[in-house]
């Protein structure tokens, strides 16, 4: 042995000593009362601000997506309701953008903020479910899902989802293993909350009615006060908002309507096939990476490959599992399936239009599900080895996102819909609308992919109008066009045209219409350039 390996030996030896501290001490924080939610807490800030400046770098070269812009608007009102959706997502919208700028990172800020306060919630929901290690598992599976990092860009409803679902299945299982009539109301108000984000909530909502009918311990749930208390604290809580729906001539439902009903069915099958492929696909990935982290500490696969339900009914049989609560997981793979199953078959009986984003919010217990199997083991290097993943994957993401940016932007080079240059229109139409009458832009009009970058982007931040369909907003009328004016902002290859140019001819005879095209530079190399008619209705006397 040279003299020169003693030191690098001994070196090798206290690297093997520092990891397996820092090992140690993850897995105790993990697990000790008094240190895991400051643990998880940790982890959510720090992958809401690594994954905020990933999608900083892969969005440089667009403008932020029609629906944070939407959001945004909305937020300049606090209404009991936004003509396509209920209020929530753009009361928080409202109240982040009071703190926050106007600007592309503060609205991704926005997004990874809302899937950190998801990602906790989710880790306190798999507590009443399974041990200590087994959630922590559960957490960083769903901080590689990709709903919870790339995929999740974009602040909407669909997104606020991944808070208040969580919320709500939380809820259910307190008021499932409690049975009290405050939990009862704690259920009650978590539903509302929910049903304030998106209408498509009853989906969650009905999987939650039926898995209570369905458990075998329904009679002491459905004896008890908490699921009554909870109907009517409920239908308290959705009552303003109840009022507004029938005041509003029920348009979100319209607008559903409208938008999701399919006339040819032959439609809905390879609709179907996409949604279940797309949700499929996004949850291989946490699964595949957890897979990962526990074949390194073996024998998980012998374990893992035994029929979990037979195990479980075993289980079940001779007493609680030590590391799983096996009524609650019950319940949690009941909640699961149903909404995993039922959309595609609704939207295969009703001949709906079933959009592929709308499972976002619906397999986020998935990673839950797997972990509360009874048959698996989960030992403590299981939690060091997973957590590594999700760093080292997204310290390569943040290394590589100018690169994979650059990389997709020379692909789809002339994909205007990502990368047209919609905020430099914004711009120059605050500029020429100053220049001509002196006051601020008060009132843009169009269709809903064109105007609302154009609230985002002007200082002045105009009210949304789109004439000629029956879900406006709420935030301006038609009054407002008459009394302040307006720029109407229109693709001239929309198929909607004839029926815009219609309604200007009707409300201001006598604007004054011109063609702009924009496009702009980023990193030297130019956007597609798009081309805008621009209709331009001076205030009324």
């Amino acid at each position: 042995m040279s003299i020169t390996s003693i030191p690098s030996a001994r070196a090798r030896a206290k690297t093997r000593v520092s990891f397996g501290r820092f090992r140690a001490w993850l897995v105790a924080c993990a697990t000790r009362p008094e240190a895991r939610l400051w643990l998880v807490i940790q982890l959510a800030i720090l992958h809401a601000v690594l994954w905020t400046f990933i999608l900083i770098n892969l969005k440089a070269a667009q403008d932020v997506h029609m629906d944070v812009a939407e959001a945004y608007g909305w937020g300049q009102k606090f209404l009991l309701g936004y003509g396509k959706h209920p209020p929530l997502s753009g009361w928080i919208a409202g109240l982040w953008f009071k703190v926050f700028p106007a600007a592309d990172w503060a609205t991704y800020a926005l997004a990874m903020a809302t899937v950190g306060v998801g990602m906790v919630i989710c880790w306190l929901l798999a507590l009443r479910v399974v041990d200590a290690r087994r959630a922590f598992l559960a957490v960083v599976m769903v901080a590689l899902y990709p709903i919870f990092n790339f995929k999740g860009f974009k602040y909407n409803p669909d997104l606020l989802q991944l808070v208040t679902l969580p919320l709500l299945v939380l809820a259910y299982l307190n008021a499932f293993e409690k049975r009290s009539w405050r939990s009862g109301i704690l259920l009650g108000l978590a539903g509302a909350l929910a049903l304030m984000t998106k209408y498509w909530v009853l989906t969650m909502i009905g999987a939650i009615g039926l898995a209570a009918l369905m458990h075998p311990e329904r009679l002491k749930f459905l004896l008890s006060p908490a699921p009554w208390v909870a109907i009517a604290t409920l239908a308290v809580a959705m009552m303003p908002h109840i009022v507004w729906l029938a005041d509003a001539h029920f348009v979100p439902l319209t607008y559903a309507g409208d938008t999701y009903s399919l006339e040819d069915s032959s439609q809905v099958h390879q609709l179907v096939l996409g949604y279940v492929l797309h949700s499929v696909a996004l949850l291989a990935l946490p699964v595949a990476l957890a897979a990962l982290a526990m074949a390194l500490v073996p024998p998980w696969l012998t374990l893992l490959l035994r029929a979990p339900l037979r195990i479980a009914t075993r289980a079940w049989a001779r007493g609680a599992n030590p590391g799983v609560n096996l009524s609650q997981a019950l319940n949690v793979w009941i909640v699961q399936i149903i909404v995993a199953v039922g959309p595609p078959l609704g939207a295969l009986v009703f001949s709906i239009y079933l959009k592929t984003d709308w499972g976002i919010s619906l397999f986020f217990l998935v990673p839950l599900a797997l972990v509360a199997i009874p048959a698996l083991r989960v030992q403590g290097a299981v939690l060091f080895n997973i957590a590594a993943i999700w760093l080292v994957l997204s310290a390569a993401t943040l290394a590589a996102s100018p690169w994979i940016a650059a990389r997709e932007m020379s692909v789809n080079a002339d994909n205007t819909a990502t990368y047209g240059a919609r905020s430099e229109l914004a711009h120059e139409l605050t500029q020429a609308w100053h220049a001509r009458f002196a006051s601020r832009w008060a009132v843009v009009a169009g269709t809903m992919e064109s105007i609302q970058p154009m609230v985002f982007y002007s200082p002045d931040h105009p009210g949304a109008f789109t004439p000629n369909e029956a879900w406006n907003s709420g935030l301006t009328s038609l009054g407002d066009v008459k009394t302040f004016g307006f720029i109407g902002v229109f693709d001239p290859t929309d198929g909607r045209l004839p029926a815009f140019e219609k309604w200007i001819s009707e409300t201001a005879p006598n604007a004054e219409r011109i063609v702009m095209t924009t496009r702009r530079f980023t990193h030297g190399k130019p956007s597609p350039s798009m081309t805008w008619n621009i209709y331009i209705a001076p205030p009324g006397k």
